[in-house]
């Protein structure tokens, strides 16, 4: 692991006169999104009795590190250590609403958020302090929270605190520290959440229960779109420890007073149970045809086009398609709730506690004021995945209680079964070349579905239990974010590259057999594996180096950068050897966020296996450099995983693959070596990193397989079986 990092000017350290307290206020500030949405302060910072600082950010952890960095932001704006620094879950009774916690905007949203409303609060203490110590405020500095001036007065946040209200709104008439003065932001500060995880404290949803508390499970068919006709529940009554058996409709489960109660009530009941036929299921095998004959939503992303059209030649035209793949996360998902009289309260890993709490609402027929939503850790968890469904089955189920807490954990087959999926996807590229096989056109087409059907985002629910109880709701059909935010099927369709003439078109699906929403990097992974697997081949066309032919075609400075970086790290091109193959990818995730750049090594025998990944990323300022390598490997790793193994299974009644051994992923002795180059830019605002990596990695290890064995797989992921199949179809 490397940073280069320009060297940083002045190195002030937090002391007195340092002049960061007092600015010159923007004649019209504008706030960060997230604290123009959530501007009072006292719902972001508060000062505890015992001299730490409550930091409270609507984002959560998910395993990225954010609380980390969230609170070197923090302790950098008001300079106090970080060891004071308290970081408050996320909460509808108390936090900010920062939405939902997904496409690596925590640092963009809420870092930001807090940077700012920090440096509010500390200037706010400096001005009290200087009304109390009668000396000016310009002439106050801070250390770890102690407000020191000249001839050694001084005070702190919490002697001033019982005097102080941050009661108020934002204003955005503070600065920001200036880079040179803040010392936890661009260091690789231990992560906070790591000891507990370390030393097997409970800090997962999982390992946390709650007193009184009992066990819940809820009933599902196997056959997909199947409805619950009759339930024979006299074998269930008979468990020992059995509280309730809970039924609405096609929604039914189990409550009692141990796990293995609870599983053997639930075994009792599926025997009991008769359901309808389902609804059929697409083609596994002709993925690509099925998405190609459903209605669609057609949308136009971009165009370009050439003021002066160069002469077509010859056009390539190239055919891509992902399978639908799961979320697969380690533990299944896992809720808790209780009810007290008509008000809930749900503990959760979801990602978004507010808009989990808007579905909740409408399906329970209470007023939002009525839920709480209280984030807990889950033990694997990104993208959306069962975490808010499991939600409102232990809701349900705690009805039957008697106000009792109540905790549903999903098991491995209900997880792979009846989560969302990331939506598969059929990719055409067409690319118009002119005689020296220059790009002159390029037109670039998706199918899919929908990549977002996250809850409260619609006025009909998305959670599965709501299609199932005795009025249900309708299975909501998954959407694209607009482009704005990033898009869904069509991010990162848009080239980044500088092609003459473009036409770039989106075909969402209206119809939703399997259920799909949102997977770490939406449409991203599938369209860059494209882009970038066709530039590589229209490369090899020319006779061009793979990497020299990217930098000639782009004209942003950062993204060369990366691909320089990456090609200098891995001293591109390595001595050609039999079987052992390289190949390079780019993207700046959703185009406006992280650049990244990939160099993949692979070596093909029976299978394919990746020995390297070397990657070069630029976040712009990395608030924690560990963190962002941490996230860059994760994002990698997954990436390899889902190029070699991940496919979802299923024949034209059910999911086949509920199950590790139907649904493999990458083992511990497959693991790459990752190699991350952190190009360090601290003058420029950061952006996430969770989900930069996966879309080049999966590029780089498709034309690093052509370059090792002469064979261009368009058909993810790349088993032995694609590998066959590709031999006669590769030009």
């Amino acid at each position: 692991m490397r940073i280069a990092q320009p060297d940083r000017a002045g190195g002030a350290a937090r002391g007195v006169g340092d002049g960061s307290a007092m600015s010159t206020p923007s004649p019209t500030p504008k706030l960060p999104v997230s604290l123009a949405a959530n501007p009072r302060l006292s719902s972001w910072v508060k000062l505890t009795s015992n001299g730490r600082v409550a930091i409270s950010p609507g984002k959560v952890e998910i395993g990225q590190g954010i609380v980390t960095a969230l609170a070197q932001i923090a302790a950098d704006e008001l300079d106090v250590d970080i060891g004071r620094v308290e970081m408050i879950r996320a909460s509808t009774a108390a936090s900010p609403n920062e939405g939902v916690t997904s496409g690596s905007l925590s640092i963009q949203q809420s870092g930001r958020a807090l940077r700012q409303a920090c440096a509010e609060v500390r200037q706010i203490f400096v001005a009290a302090a200087a009304e109390r110590l009668g000396v000016d405020a310009s002439a106050l500095g801070i250390e770890d929270g102690m407000i020191l001036g000249p001839g050694n007065v001084r005070t702190s946040y919490w002697e001033l605190a019982g005097d102080v209200s941050l009661d108020r709104d934002a204003t955005g008439n503070a600065a920001a520290k200036p880079i040179a003065a803040r010392n936890a932001a661009g260091h690789s500060l231990q992560r906070i959440d790591i000891p507990d995880k370390v030393f097997a404290r409970p800090r997962f949803i999982h390992d946390s229960p709650l007193a009184g508390m009992l066990h819940g499970r809820v009933m599902r068919p196997e056959i997909s779109g199947a409805k619950l006709v009759a339930l024979d529940e006299e074998a269930a009554h008979a468990v020992p420890g059995l509280v309730a058996i809970v039924r609405d409709g096609s929604f039914a489960g189990v409550v009692s007073e141990t796990e293995d109660s609870v599983e053997v009530a639930l075994k009792a009941l599926r025997k009991g149970a008769k359901w309808s036929d389902g609804a059929p299921l697409p083609d596994e095998d002709d993925l690509a045809a099925f998405l190609k004959s459903q209605p669609v939503e057609s949308t136009v992303i971009d165009t370009r086009t050439s003021a002066t059209p160069g002469k077509i030649a010859r056009t390539i035209r190239r055919h891509y398609t992902r399978p639908y793949i799961a979320h697969a996360s380690i533990a299944p998902s896992c809720a808790m709730a209780r009810w007290d009289g008509d008000r809930l309260h749900v503990w959760t890993h979801s990602q978004g506690v507010y808009l989990l709490r808007a579905d909740l609402a409408i399906v329970l027929k209470l007023p939002a004021e009525s839920i709480t939503v209280e984030h807990m850790e889950g033990a694997g968890c990104y993208g959306h995945n069962a975490a808010d469904d499991v939600a409102l089955d232990a809701a349900l189920l705690a009805r039957a209680a008697n106000g009792r807490p109540v905790r549903v954990q999903w098991s491995r087959h209900d997880e792979m079964s009846h989560a969302p999926f990331g939506a598969a996807m059929a990719i055409e590229i067409e690319a118009d070349l002119d005689a020296d096989n220059e790009i002159v056109g390029w037109r670039h087409s998706i199918w899919s579905n929908g990549h977002a059907a996250r809850p409260g985002r619609a006025a009909q629910p998305a959670l599965l239990a709501a299609t199932e109880i005795a009025t249900p709701y309708p299975r909501m059909i998954s959407s694209n974010p607009p482009a704005a935010n990033g898009g869904g099927g069509d991010r990162n369709s848009v080239p980044l590259y500088d092609f003459p003439a473009w036409t770039i078109e989106s075909h969402r699906l209206l119809t939703m057999p399997v259920r799909t929403s949102a997977l770490r990097t939406l449409g991203g992974q599938g369209n860059i594996f494209a882009i970038e697997s066709l530039l590589d081949e229209i490369a090899a066309l020319r006779g061009e180096d793979p990497v020299q032919f990217r930098l000639r075609h782009l004209r942003d400075e950062r993204a060369k950068d990366v691909v320089r970086t990456v090609a200098a790290r891995a001293k591109w091109k390595p001595e050609k050897r039999n079987g052992v193959g390289y190949g390079v990818g780019f993207a700046r995730y959703k185009n406006t966020g992280a650049y990244c750049a990939a160099i993949a090594e692979i070596e093909g025998t029976d299978d394919i296996r990746v020995r390297r990944l070397i990657l070069a990323v630029d976040v712009g300022e990395a608030i924690n450099p560990d963190g962002v390598i941490n996230q860059i490997e994760g994002g990698a790793i997954q990436a390899t995983s889902w190029v070699l193994k991940e496919r979802v299974r299923f024949d034209r009644t059910r999911i086949m693959s509920t199950s590790w051994t139907d649904y493999p992923i990458l083992t511990f002795s497959e693991v790459p070596m990752v190699d991350v180059e952190i190009i360090q830019r601290p003058e420029i605002e950061p952006v996430g990193a969770g989900e930069a990596a996966h879309g080049p990695v999966t590029a780089a290890i498709a034309n690093a397989v052509f370059d090792g064995l002469g064979v261009r797989v368009r058909d993810l992921p790349i088993t032995r079986d694609r590998l066959i199949a590709a031999m006669e179809l590769t030009p």
